[in-house]
């Protein structure tokens, strides 16, 4: 694997927290460095998937993306691709296909939950926080987790096989809130159940389908910046292209290829 510095997330509110952690006799950086334990060492990062869908219009490829309420803690106001946490439950949902050997194999790098689980959970919340739904009109399995009721109530079943792993980011240590995200992109159109729009909700609003030009005039986290060029580079013939992962080292944030 092959690094380099990158910064995800450089917003001034974050520097500034940065700087003053860099004033203390034990700074955060120092604390990990030696291994130190107790209260204001950074959190483990929660599991998360995310689901980049798209589709072409007039050659033109979009992508679906909302904007975070204002209410939220994390990244409030931001327009992101659907995603969320992974439940436990995930990885044992049944799918009428499964990943590639290669995408399992990709996934499967420093991580502690069954590959699979990762798209599952993004499946699970683009129906949630959009209303649509990834999969096929298929026989309803005979048992699957309480948190998939309403996605199996539309009598689809979930499909892995169009799921195309793009990166995986975790979020800095110097946040209070951290996660471990694996970004998956699709196409819209041999991946969806239907036609239906998306529907706003709690999580996001302002769901629209948005060109890439239009997407990077948004107000973004860096984080999603970055993989909307990847995922452009993808839909410009890029698809030999390895999974990305960025996260923090101590020399700063690193961007390698898995």
């Amino acid at each position: 694997m092959t690094a380099s510095v990158f910064d995800p997330d450089p917003d001034p509110a974050e520097a500034a927290r940065r700087l003053a952690m860099q004033r203390d006799l034990l700074g955060e950086a120092d604390a990990i460095r030696q291994g130190a334990s107790g209260p204001g060492l950074a959190p483990r990062p929660r599991d998360a998937a995310t689901l980049i869908l798209y589709r072409l219009d007039d050659d033109r490829p979009r992508i679906l993306m909302g904007c975070r309420s204002k209410g939220h803690d994390f990244m409030p106001d931001k327009y992101v691709f659907p995603g969320g946490r992974v439940d436990t439950e995930d990885g044992a949902v049944p799918s009428l296909t499964e990943l590639s050997a290669s995408e399992e194999e990709a996934l499967r790098t420093q991580a502690r939950r069954r590959p699979r689980a990762f798209p599952l959970t993004a499946i699970r919340e683009m129906f949630e926080e959009t209303g649509l739904i990834v999969g096929r009109k298929a026989q309803t399995p005979a048992s699957y987790p309480a948190s998939w009721a309403e996605y199996f109530a539309c009598e689809a079943v979930p499909c892995l096989q169009g799921m195309t792993f793009v990166g995986r980011a975790i979020t800095p240590p110097m946040r209070s809130k951290r996660f471990d995200a694996r970004f998956f992109m699709a196409d819209a159109q041999q991946s969806l159940i239907d036609d239906r729009p998306p529907v706003d909700g709690a999580e996001l609003a302002d769901l629209r389908w948005f060109t890439l030009a239009e997407a990077l005039e948004l107000d973004l986290p860096n984080v999603t910046r970055f993989v909307i060029s990847e995922v452009s580079a993808r839909l410009e013939g890029g698809a030999a292209l390895r999974p990305f992962m960025l996260k923090w080292s101590r020399q700063g944030h690193l961007r390698e290829r898995l």
